[in-house]
């Protein structure tokens, strides 16, 4: 079993233990994956030895253990995020020549938790922390379309790309979800385009947009599609380690 499929299979056992509610045996966990209770056995003993299971040793069954509880903060869980999206953004970098983010819903805002700067004399100006508009920005827009996050009842116009008709709004991000990647097209600020991507986890949520900004002469139109199409395969593959099967 490879590395990134051991990860995902063990993503899966931690959120079969958290859906169940209880205790589970080794038998159910190879069951519901689909597994040979010895790759169950083996899989389950290493969440144990980190303690993301604990068993408990009357019933011999397994339930969630300390180190799902301390991730349980949102702190921790960007914190994670970020550490495990670090290669994925560097590749971005890489391929794009783009300043590459990770950003995640924060209520009324996306709020862009890992970035990686472009090595180009001119580049957008990264800054981790720094909040974004859902209903302006790539990685809001990307939140908006493909997870939980709510359009704001307030649409001010920052330039005159701006889409702020919630009619409007509510189409581009079904064609957003067609499509599957994002674009503000110099809707927050003329000059910069940016393009983004969902990140899912082992739930097959959207947990997260990931995506790329640069000065819109050189992030032209006619290279959107094509950059689209790296974010989206960095974002499968960020996705995966997550235990998300497409």
């Amino acid at each position: 079993m490879s590395e990134i499929k051991s990860l995902a299979r063990g993503l899966q056992i931690i959120h079969l233990l958290a859906d169940k509610g209880d205790a589970v045996s080794v038998t159910e966990v190879s069951k519901r994956l689909a597994i040979d209770k010895s790759s169950a056995s083996r899989l389950i003993k290493t969440l144990v030895k980190y303690e993301f299971a604990e068993r408990d040793k009357s019933t011999r069954r397994f339930r969630l253990g300390n180190s799902v509880r301390k991730l349980a903060s949102p702190q921790s869980n960007h914190a994670l995020l970020k550490e495990i999206s670090l290669p994925f953004l560097r590749q971005l970098v890489a391929q794009t020549g783009e300043n590459a983010h990770l950003a995640v819903n924060l209520g009324d805002a996306a709020l862009v938790i890992a970035d990686v700067e472009s090595t180009e004399a001119l580049r957008v100006v990264s800054e981790v922390g720094r909040q974004e508009r859902l209903y302006c920005t790539a990685v809001g827009k990307c939140l908006l379309a493909f997870g939980n996050s709510v359009i704001p009842t307030e649409l001010p116009r920052l330039t005159q790309y701006t889409i702020t008709d919630r009619l409007k709004l509510e189409r581009h991000l079904e064609a957003i979800r067609n499509q599957g990647y994002a674009v503000d097209d110099e809707e927050k600020t003329i000059g910069i385009r940016c393009l983004s991507a969902p990140v899912y986890d082992v739930t097959q949520k959207a947990i997260a947009s990931i995506g790329i900004s640069g000065p819109a002469l050189r992030l032209t139109p006619a290279k959107v599609h094509p950059l689209a199409e790296i974010v989206m395969q960095e974002a499968v593959a960020f996705s995966k380690i997550l235990g998300y099967i497409p």
